[in-house]
């Protein structure tokens, strides 16, 4: 008899947790994503933005592995159309990584992500096919765009940096979704962030040398990859799987705000009562919309 309660205990709190909704999770989510941000944001003065971001997709990809290796190894060889979008995947964030990085050196925290929603707000506006979903994206794209200030600023490279990085978001979320599908759990994310890794190693190994004769740089850089990326798209890649393109990319507007409040919080940026409306009109965007869910999720979502 206890033989059994034990899974069965375990099946039923796995059940309840997936039965969450899909809003919780992205909080937890966006939340372990910019405590990576904060803590790579006070590594710029010691290590240049470029290498911050290839030390945390190098890190993301080995605790991945190495979390997902069981995994890797029960279920066996890649099919090359697996290798091709996990290839695809990592490639895209781990630019998004470092052209966001290069970003938020030259901008505000809050206002470089606002502006880098643009590439969610696209892939959604794709999707979006109800009045309903098109006032929830309208609000929250509104919101967005008062979080931004209604104003791109006066540093041009941290703008083409912060849209290099909104495409690379877009992509993200296409890719994404397709690799969530793979049912490779988060090994798919991993083996994509190694070869995302070797992609940016020419931007970001150059200027990386204070890291490695730095043991507390290392460690730092390995909290960023564990809470930006390990963490944080592997809960992503988890929602991913459960609801439509459509409503991840309106929940996604959920990181302007928390990068509001962890500016406020950890940077010493005070967000003014027109950020405050810019916010709640997002959280407002993101709970007129539809709750749909895939197919396959509909008994846990």
């Amino acid at each position: 008899m206890s033989g059994n309660s034990a899974p069965l205990a375990q099946k039923s709190l796995s059940t309840r947790v997936g039965g969450l909704p899909p809003e919780l999770f992205f909080i937890c989510s966006a939340s372990a994503q910019y405590i990576g941000a904060v803590i790579a944001f006070r590594l710029f003065d010691r290590v240049a933005p470029e290498s911050v971001a290839w030390l945390r997709v190098i890190a993301a990809s080995l605790i991945l592995i190495i979390f997902s290796a069981p995994r890797l190894i029960r279920q066996g060889k890649w099919s090359r159309s697996e290798l091709v979008s996990a290839a695809a995947f990592g490639i895209s964030v781990a630019l998004m990584n470092l052209t966001f990085y290069l970003a938020i050196d030259r901008l505000d925290l809050g206002k470089g992500v606002a502006i880098e929603f643009i590439g969610p707000i696209c892939v959604a506006a794709f999707q979006t096919k109800t009045r309903r979903n098109a006032l929830a994206l309208a609000l929250a794209t509104i919101g967005v765009l008062i979080l931004s200030g209604f104003e791109l600023g006066n540093e041009p490279l941290g703008l083409l940096y912060i849209f290099l990085a909104s495409a690379c978001w877009g992509a993200y979320i296409v890719i994404g979704s397709k690799v969530a599908q793979l049912n490779r759990g988060v090994s798919g994310l991993g083996v994509g962030l190694a070869i995302g890794a070797v992609v940016i190693a020419p931007f970001g190994a150059a200027n990386s040398g204070p890291a490695w004769s730095s043991p507390s740089i290392l460690f730092a850089c390995l909290l960023v990859g564990l809470f930006s990326n390990a963490l944080g798209y592997g809960i992503e890649q988890s929602i991913m799987r459960k609801i439509p393109v459509r409503r991840f990319s309106v929940l996604l507007a959920l990181l302007p705000v928390t990068a509001v409040v962890f500016g406020f919080f950890f940077l010493d940026q005070t967000p003014t009562l027109i950020d405050l409306l810019g916010m709640s009109l997002v959280l407002i965007g993101v709970m007129v919309q539809q709750r749909d869910v895939l197919p396959a999720a509909s008994e846990t979502a």
